[in-house]
């Protein structure tokens, strides 16, 4: 069976347009065009450059609702063009009454240029589906990990171990306001099965969360401190806020320090080992440099044949489920 002309078509175009500049990348000496190479889109989708060109070739067939969504992160599209990259492959487009995981552009670009903070960017239902590298230097990365390991509400209800240290107060406090959040997603999202099974799994492996779901408890996030256990740079506070996105769910999650304080030289000096750990042992399996401020999607696995694996600092994560093969 052959792939779509018209979906290699519109991966070309699309490429075409998305200067190395939108995309967080580094100039890198004279380029004939001013879109993406298709070896630069296959670094920031996660995918093997074969398989890239087998896409614009057409010669592909059925691209997975996680590679689409890798593909539609690369190259910025817009939520109308995310839904017609799925018609074009064939596939369903995301639901009107499901989660996106899709991020603005502009907010694509905000990050990129944030440096010296920690950030990690979920959805409404709290899976995290974009992190930077000093995000995973400080609380551990998630490239390794699927499912419900990358769910916040789940690693908070479930005791999940974690670098991050809370009060029972502000623990208390966040989960009442992970249950107000999760309550206002079902609430707009009512057709999202993952949701809703997220709910029920949550309701079966904690008494807490069935507590204050049943109760109809109400809190709302607030700026705290955390304290962070790191196995490297010792026991040191930091700031903790949530941002949110005007007209999306997104919400970002930004671990700072005081400039000029030890934990801002803590986290300017886990910004420059990554994940790579003092002792000059990797906490995962390296890879060649990437001259991109967008971190492959570690995880994601397709027909192209790429395997997962780690990722340089300097770069952000995509999420990316793996891909049966």
């Amino acid at each position: 069976m052959s792939g779509s002309p018209e979906l290699g078509r519109a991966l070309r175009s699309w490429r075409d347009r998305t200067t190395h500049q939108e995309a967080g990348l580094p100039s890198s000496g004279v380029r004939r065009a001013a879109g993406l190479r298709r070896e630069e889109l296959a670094q920031l989708a996660g995918l093997s450059v074969d398989y890239v060109v087998r896409l614009e070739q057409g010669r592909s067939t059925s691209p997975s609702v996680q590679v689409l969504a890798a593909l539609a992160r690369a190259l910025r599209l817009s939520p109308a063009e995310h839904e017609h990259l799925h018609v074009l492959a064939g596939q369903a487009p995301p639901g009107r009454g499901q989660i996106t995981a899709h991020i603005p552009p502009g907010v694509h670009r905000l990050l990129d240029q944030l440096d010296g903070v920690a950030l990690t960017v979920c959805d409404a239902a709290w899976n995290v589906i974009l992190w930077n590298p000093l995000s995973a230097a400080l609380t551990g990365d998630l490239s390794a990990l699927g499912g419900r390991e990358r769910n916040i509400a789940w690693r908070s209800f479930t005791a999940v171990p974690s670098r991050i240290r809370h009060t029972p107060e502000l623990s208390a406090a966040f989960q009442t306001a992970m249950v107000t959040d999760l309550r206002a997603a079902a609430a707009r999202y009512p057709a999202d099965p993952g949701l809703r099974a997220l709910v029920t799994d949550l309701r079966m492996a904690s008494d807490d969360f069935t507590r204050l779901w049943d109760s109809g408890a109400v809190g709302v996030h607030e700026s705290n401190q955390k304290t962070v256990r790191h196995p490297e740079v010792g026991t040191f506070v930091v700031d903790c806020d949530l941002l949110t996105v005007p007209g999306s769910d997104v919400r970002i999650v930004a671990y700072s320090a005081a400039p000029g304080s030890d934990a801002a030289d803590r986290l300017r000096l886990l910004n420059v080992i990554g994940v790579q750990g003092l002792s000059g042992k990797s906490a995962m399996p390296a890879t060649s440099a990437m001259p991109s401020t967008m971190r492959r999607a570690a995880g994601v696995a397709h027909d192209g044949g790429e395997t997962p694996g780690g990722v340089p600092r300097g770069s952000w994560a995509l999420d990316g489920e793996t891909v049966p093969f």
